[in-house]
Formats: C-alpha cells, structure tokens, sequence
C-alpha cells in the first residue's frame, strides 16, 4: 500500500457521504463555459435597440441589404479601438468567432493562405497544439482531419524550445492554436518573452499560421488585479512576419452566447484576403445584428463597464469553486488548481490516473463535469489528471453542492489509487 490521502475511518465517510450524494438525484451541469441567465439578461436592453438610420456610416450602403463583406465600419472602428488597432487590422464575422477559424482552417487547406500554398499539397496537415488547451479548437482539427501535436503548456504559456524546434524543421505544421490570456482551461496569460518568441518564429514553411483566439481579452475577474498579453499582431509585425497571426475574439460572452458578432484582427493584407475568400461563402454578414452591438456597446469604455457587471456576477461562483476545493480536498497530493484572474474556467489536476474516474462518480451522482481528457487532443490527457470546472452558468447554491460532490469524488478516487 501506497500513501495514504486519509485514514480509513475517514474514507468510510467519504463512501457515505458521496452514497448520500447518489440519493439525492441530483442534475447540475457545469460541463460548458456559458453566461448564466443573470449574464444575459445585462444585455436585455441590446434587443430594444432601434435606429432608422440603417445607412453605414461613411458610406451609402444600405445595411439591410448585402455588401460590405469586411463588416460595418462603425462595428470595424469600435472592434479596432477596443483592441488597439486600425480599423484596416479588422473584419467583422458572423455570431461565432469558432466558425471564422474554423471556415479560415477550411479555406486554408483548399485555398491557400496569403504568400503560401494550399496546406493540402503537403504530405500531411499537423498542427501543434498547447494542452491543457480548449476542446473546440481540437475538435476542428479532427474533424478536418488534422494530425495534432500535444506541446506542454507551462505556467507562462507554451513550451517555447519545443515549438521553435518543431516549427523550424518540419514543414508539415501549418498552424498552432493559442488562448493567450486566461486561457482555457487554465487562465494563465502568456508572458511577454513567450509573445516575442512566438512573433520571431522561423517556419520552414510559407504557409504557418498562428491561430490567437484572444476570446478572454476583456473577460477580467477583478477591477484591480488584471492580466494583459503582448499585442501578438504588433509583435508579428516588428520581428518580420506580418502576416503568420489571425487573433480573434467575439461577443458570445459580452452580449448573447450564439448571438452576438465575431472579429478577426490581422495585417490589412490578410484582412482583404480573407474577405476575398468569404466572399464565395456570403455576400455579407448579418450587419442589422453588428449594427445592434454598436448602438447597445457604444464605445470601448463602456464595454468595460458592462464587463464590469459580468464580474460582479461571476466573482462568488469562483470563489465558491475555490473555497469549497481549499476545504474539501483533503491533501495535496488529491489535487491542485488554477486561480485565475479572468476568464470562465477553473483548472483542477487531480491525483494521476483519476479523473476519468472522479468525472464518472461524479456523474453517478448527478454532476456532470467537461469529460476527463477534453482538454487534450483527441481527450486524450496521458497522465488522466485534468479537469477542467466551469462554474459560471449556474445558482451559487447548486455549484456549492457540485463543488462538495467534486471534492467527495476526487478523495475517494485519490484513496483507492493509493491503496492499490
């Protein structure tokens, strides 16, 4: 036998305590990072929104009708100033910042890029992809058919020795995925020397792509005690390599989640080639909807303050993750966990070999958790560690009672590992 996380008596307890657990038929779902309802109701007001002035500003385009395939300049302008770029730095999507990489991933492998080849006239496809890491962007590889590269993630951003290796010498790799700021599920922000290193990348190939999905920018947890990451689009530019970065972000989580506009930000020349190859799919996005966000966000100082609120909403349901793990785990060894200063996750790494196991229980019981291994290519995580908590979308009252059963599960499991 093993160490030992708790005594004996104690495990027994634990047995009881998570059977109770089991009788209550319980159903919370933290498996998703969603805005609860009290989220979206701060952007009630936005549907009320109405303007009879429905010509572009600086324009003579009618935004009922198609054309202006980069977006609305007035959305361009307030999405630019937001993020410290000119307006030329930036498009405007659709209702999903997902379905702009992913659809710019398609358009890569049959179109090309800017100054490079199709991806599909190499051997292979290969991305590398920084884990834990966000489920999504793995999936858009798999199901494009994508082979993936596991690259660590350490506590200032990727594994940069490892990527600069990679990138240098096989010219099968055609892009990276990246959260820079909180990222999911971890909330780390990358640190400045790993921004820079990253804009000096030397690809041996003319078609690698950087995939900056910057989606929690703005999504900060505290007014005094904030991260910001490196403008990766400057730092592309100044190390000679302009056009290796997309960066994007959306309003999924500043207005409506599935409602609310996507941007992508790049050198002015990827920008009108992107729009070039999204003209064969539309003759525009949905401006009556940018034309909604412009009128109800107004200006970058305001979207702040409606971040703001998001926070004051967010703030006790970490805190009830992180209170309830600090007093429920009964030793180090049972687990550790992030601390994030933004974003929507809380990453928790459990005793090795466990949380597949800890998922499981816990879905016996009624709590459904992100499934053990999403966080990895092909949920695939080697040491079966992570878990990734998403405690945003429901009650405080519900996450504290997920949050007890997470801590049953993740004692008993980390037990009967060490009594093997």
């Amino acid at each position: 036998m093993g160490y030992k996380v708790c005594s004996e008596s104690t495990y027994k307890a634990l047995l009881n305590e998570y059977s109770n657990y089991v009788d209550m038929n319980l159903n919370i779902d933290i498996r998703r990072g969603r805005p609860a309802t009290e989220q979206l109701n701060l952007s009630g007001a936005m549907l009320k929104v109405k303007s009879s002035d429905f010509i572009a500003k600086g324009t003579n385009a009618d935004i009922r009708n198609y054309g202006l395939p980069k977006g609305l300049p007035e959305a361009r302008q307030l999405f630019a100033d937001l993020l410290g770029y000119s307006v030329d730095n930036v498009m405007i999507g659709g209702n999903s910042s997902l379905n702009l990489m992913y659809d710019i991933v398609a358009n890569s492998m049959l179109r090309g890029v800017l100054g490079g080849d199709r991806w599909l006239d190499s051997a292979k496809i290969k991305f590398l992809c920084p884990a834990p890491g966000y489920d999504r962007h793995f999936k858009i590889c798999q199901d494009l058919g994508i082979e993936m590269i596991t690259v660590k993630m350490n506590a200032d951003g990727p594994d940069m020795d490892t990527i600069e290796e990679l990138v240098s010498t096989d010219p099968d790799i055609k892009g990276m995925w990246c959260v820079p700021q909180y990222s999911n599920p971890t909330g780390i922000t990358f640190s400045d020397e790993v921004v820079t290193r990253m804009a000096n990348l030397k690809p041996c190939c003319n078609n690698f792509r950087i995939f900056w999905d910057n989606s929690y920018c703005i999504h900060h947890l505290y007014p005094n005690d904030q991260d910001h990451v490196m403008d990766i689009v400057a730092a592309c530019k100044e190390a000679g390599n302009p056009h290796m970065v997309y960066t994007f972000m959306s309003t999924s989580k500043v207005t409506f989640a599935g409602s609310g506009v996507a941007v992508v930000a790049a050198s002015p020349e990827n920008i009108d080639f992107l729009a070039k190859q999204f003209d064969t799919e539309t003759i525009g996005f949905d401006k009556i909807n940018q034309k909604m966000h412009v009128d109800f966000l107004k200006d970058p100082e305001n979207i702040l303050k409606h971040m703001e609120r998001h926070a004051k909403i967010m703030r006790p349901k970490f805190n009830v993750v992180l209170k309830a793990l600090k007093s429920g785990i009964r030793s180090a060894k049972v687990a550790s966990w992030s601390n994030p200063k933004g974003g929507y996750f809380i990453s928790v790494d459990v005793m090795p070999g466990c949380a597949a196991k800890v998922v499981d229980m816990a879905a016996k019981a009624g709590v459904f958790f992100t499934n053990a291994g999403s966080t990895f290519p092909y949920g695939k995580d080697p040491l079966d560690s992570n878990i990734r908590i998403a405690p945003t979308a429901v009650s405080v009252k519900d996450l504290a009672l997920a949050m007890k059963v997470f801590c049953v599960c993740a004692n008993i499991a980390a037990y009967e590992k060490c009594a093997k």
